[in-house]
């Protein structure tokens, strides 16, 4: 029997949303927040039912019944730390979605509106592979100090899509017998090390460290960083921009495209080329250190995100990892679909939804 279910992805100015029966898109709106409408709300929570009767809306416009849904997925938000997975949204998650326990993000009100719309009509709601997917083996959390321990904040969803898709495309298995070093390329670059289903090992995208990206600065040198931090030229605020925001591409070069670096680059602009390369560099680098955590034992390297598309970095990359595994390339990160097929493994009996 087809699985009918409406997928919502909330955005900082947009909300995204679909409907999949089975692995099959019927419908996608991308509803748009103008500043000045977000800016009435203090907290991103208050916006839950300004943008849930927006939700409804296009529904009813679209003349899609809730009660022909099988289930409700939602972007998970920032929770606190879990093992990846399907989710149920449970009453304990709505709680920490409300109060955000572990920050605010527009990606928490994707479980509090899958959670209300689905109870409407008396079915489940999903999260899947939120960004605070937490496998890291005990000795991937050791920093080097012990009021430092590494955290994990990745592209989980990304990530974890593509490397099934790799699995079973490539190699005619499940997710959990392989082991990939996946690289998903976007405004921030993640690199993990996945083995036999789990991500044991990931650098933490959003605030410091790895490669550097088109808005991200990346891991820094620590002195220099220690210096700036009690110079009084900077504030704390101007020093988040710099790691987060106003770093990498956008630092070096006044802009956050790849796309557009990769035109000045080709170009003959000599700047653009050393820092554009130099990012892939680093990428490269990164693949090296988590193959290493997989003791050399890789299936393939999997490359995703937007900057994937870019077939003249990938193969920067690509000609300096070549020698570890095949190097198989997935552009984009469709997130719709991916939560999609978050929620049919479970509706499907494929896996049994995780207790928050």
């Amino acid at each position: 029997m087809t699985k009918r279910q409406l997928i919502i992805n909330p955005g900082s100015t947009s909300t995204k949303i679909a409907v999949y029966e089975d692995e099959n898109q019927i419908f996608e709106k991308t509803i748009r927040h103008s500043t000045d409408e977000i800016s009435k709300y203090k907290k991103i929570s208050e916006q839950f039912e300004y943008r849930k009767s927006l939700i409804l809306e296009e529904l009813k416009i679209n003349k899609i019944e809730l009660n022909s849904l099988s289930s409700v997925v939602g972007r998970g938000g920032l929770l606190k730390p879990i093992e990846g997975g399907t989710y149920k949204v449970n009453d304990e998650m709505v709680s920490d979605l409300r109060a955000g326990v572990t920050g605010e993000h527009a990606s928490n009100l994707g479980g509090l509106i899958s959670r209300s719309i689905a109870d409407e009509v008396n079915v489940p709601a999903f999260i899947v592979d939120p960004v605070v997917v937490d496998e890291m083996q005990e000795v991937s959390r050791i920093s080097g100090h012990p009021d430092f321990e590494r955290i994990s904040i990745w592209h989980a969803l990304n990530q974890k899509a593509v490397a099934r898709r790799a699995a079973v495309e490539k190699f005619g298995k499940k997710y959990e017998d392989m082991n990939f070093v996946v690289a998903h390329l976007g405004g921030g670059i993640s690199v993990g090390a996945h083995r036999k289903g789990k991500a044991i090992d990931v650098n933490n995208a959003l605030n410091g460290e790895g490669p550097f990206s088109p808005e991200r600065s990346g891991s820094l040198p620590v002195g220099q960083i220690i210096k700036a931090c009690f110079n009084k030229e900077f504030t704390q605020e101007e020093i988040n921009k710099m790691v987060v925001g106003k770093g990498g591409l956008t630092a070096y070069l006044g802009t956050n495209s790849a796309q557009e670096v990769s035109k000045l680059a080709d170009g003959g602009n000599k700047k653009a080329e050393l820092i554009y390369t130099a990012m892939s560099y680093q990428v490269a680098k990164a693949i090296g250190e988590y193959a290493v955590v997989l003791d050399g034992d890789v299936d393939a390297i999997i490359i995703t995100g937007g900057i994937a598309y870019d077939k003249k970095f990938v193969d920067m990359i690509s000609k300096k990892v070549s020698f570890i595994a095949e190097v198989i390339a997935y552009p984009g990160e469709d997130e719709l679909l991916a939560l999609a097929q978050g929620g049919l493994r479970v509706l499907n009996g494929v896996e049994d939804a995780k207790v928050y």
